[in-house]
């Protein structure tokens, strides 16, 4: 039985080959496909990048730890740039396509790191004297690193643009976003499982290398799509507009806005408005509507601007006042990311000290326990996708909002943290109450452990896609490519301040010392759901306040 999505696809395939027509799900095979390259491609290389600096470069663990760190900041970062770049000079396409082509270039040189003796140093010595790596050895290295971060600046959050460009119906991108989120979490699976595996019990060079093959599919596969999508063109860079808005308003706080209907309004054309008629900017945040009052000397003879950083457009003002709007919801999906950080670097902690095996003789590695969460993310959108969103649409006649997604990843990125606590509790439990216990290995299966990462990953799979779908929504069309961009904000910085609470905390307590068995890290957790509890309680007000873009324009477009 053919589901929506694949109807569509037939559909297009057909149309398209008939029409020429552009978008729609006939290009949802090339943009998928792709993601699945590039994102096993990208996961495989980052995932045993640690270890690779380890064993292959003879780096000191926490030195190891310290430049994945760094590293990881900046691939988080980088799909920022990649979406102010994309909007303000080049769209969508072209920057994907140039980062996927670096993707490919950065697997390339690791491939060359690790089947060439001369990019590396040599191994340690039986005595334990180990040579450093020389600065032409790391500079090939920490190249493939910049060719990385390249390519998932220009992939990651742009590629989720770029697809979402090809639909006109809120309700076709919304599950585009869920299926995205699924190709790119299950490569990311597949990454860090298969091609891990590879690198660790076979070698690095046939382990990167797969990765060099799965970057050139996903290149090709890229390409191949070209002539089935739509390409909106760059508009510029909207932040030129977006700083005008603030000097113009500055500039002309002398005028006197308490008889607003008496001033006229620059909509970006040569009609001129006042405050009742349609094109007038909104009453909320009115101190910026000065921007685009129209004072002697702002425009020439035949209505056009004469002075742009006194004069604004109407709409100018509105994207300035959209993104105002935006910045206390967003600003409340920080904290999910601390937390999310947290959980997952105290549970490889805890996972150390368990029982691992799985099986008289498998024993799962505690860095593939985030396995757990991914695979949580992948079945709960398909859920979502497949059953759950057409059964609350049935049964209520609705369709739940971006928000309602995200407030419900709120309470179970709280559950989770509950869990986590309760799982401690347990542990501690057992390891201050059994003599037995040696090589600080606690009796306890590991899986308690992955069912916290679990319940997290079902909070991920609500809360990331609701917030990609709402940034895009309700972001000006100019910035459609950072409004996905600020999930990878917010990765970055939840990933940064987690390291900064962890610290925090260690030097404010003495709840995380170097034995994990004699800490007190069911603490850490509980504060962790305290604080999440008030962040909720923040992020319901910022939504009950939110006025969404559409509501707003017909409020302002509405005739008095």
């Amino acid at each position: 039985m053919e589901t929506e999505g694949s109807e569509g696809c037939n559909l297009d395939v057909i149309e398209a080959q008939r029409t020429g027509k552009r978008g729609g799900w006939i290009t949802f095979p090339f943009i998928s496909g792709s993601t699945l390259g590039l994102g096993l491609a990208i996961s495989g290389a980052g995932s045993n990048l640690i270890v690779y600096l380890i064993r292959e470069y003879n780096v000191k663990s926490i030195d190891a730890a310290q430049i994945s760190n760094i590293i990881n900041g900046c691939i988080n970062l980088a799909p920022v740039a990649g979406a102010i770049v994309s909007d303000a000079y080049f769209g969508c396409y072209p920057v994907v396509a140039f980062s996927s082509a670096a993707s490919f270039l950065s697997l390339v040189l690791f491939t060359l790191t690790a089947a060439l003796p001369s990019l590396r140093p040599s191994p340690c010595s039986a005595f334990g004297s180990c040579e450093s790596a020389s600065p032409g050895q790391f500079a090939a290295l920490y190249g493939a690193v910049f060719l990385m971060a390249i390519a998932t600046g220009g992939t990651r959050f742009t590629m989720a643009t770029m697809g979402a460009n090809q639909f006109d119906r809120p309700q076709e991108r919304d599950i585009f976003f869920n299926w995205y989120f699924i190709l790119l979490y299950g490569s990311s699976i597949l990454g860090a499982t298969v091609i891990v595996y590879v690198q660790d019990t076979v070698s690095w060079a046939l382990g990167f290398g797969l990765s060099t093959v799965g970057s050139a599919v996903g290149v090709v596969v890229l390409l191949l799509g070209g002539r089935y999508y739509k390409l909106p063109a760059a508009q510029g860079s909207p932040f030129v507009g977006l700083a005008r808005v603030v000097v113009a308003a500055v500039r002309k706080s002398y005028i006197d806005m308490t008889s607003p209907e008496q001033l006229n309004y620059y909509t970006g054309a040569v009609e001129i408005y006042s405050l009742s008629t349609r094109g007038a900017p909104s009453q909320s945040f009115s101190i910026l509507n000065r921007a685009a009052v129209i004072t002697d000397g702002d425009t020439h003879p035949d209505g056009t601007v004469a002075r742009p950083w006194h004069l604004c457009s109407t709409q100018e003002v509105s994207d300035l006042k959209s993104l105002l709007r935006i910045l206390p919801l967003w600003s409340s999906s920080i904290f999910l990311s601390i937390s999310i950080g947290i959980q997952g670097s105290l549970t490889v902690l805890q996972a150390l000290t368990v029982d691992r095996h799985l099986g008289p003789h498998f024993i799962l590695p505690a860095g593939s326990l985030i396995v757990s969460s991914f695979s949580a993310v992948v079945l709960s959108l398909f859920l979502l996708d497949r059953l759950l969103i057409p059964l609350y649409h049935a049964l209520t006649r609705h369709t739940p909002t971006p928000l309602q997604r995200i407030g419900v990843g709120h309470v179970l990125n709280a559950a989770s943290m509950v869990a986590s606590a309760l799982v401690e509790r347990r542990r501690e439990s057992i390891a201050r109450s059994s003599p037995h216990v040696t090589g600080a290995v606690v009796p306890m299966s590991v899986l308690w452990l992955v069912m916290t990462l679990a319940v997290s990953g079902v909070g991920e799979a609500f809360q990331f896609p609701g917030q990609v779908a709402f940034y895009y929504q309700e972001f000006p069309e100019s910035l459609r490519s950072t409004a996905t961009g600020m999930i990878a904000l917010i990765v970055s910085l939840g990933f940064y301040l987690s390291t900064a609470v962890i610290g925090l905390v260690r030097r404010a307590t003495t709840w995380l010392p170097d034995d994990i068995n004699e800490s007190r890290l069911e603490n850490v957790y509980w504060m962790l759901v305290v604080v999440g509890g008030i962040n909720f309680g923040y992020y319901v007000l910022c939504s009950k306040l939110y006025k969404y873009r559409t509501a707003t324009d017909k409020v302002q477009t509405a005739p008095d």
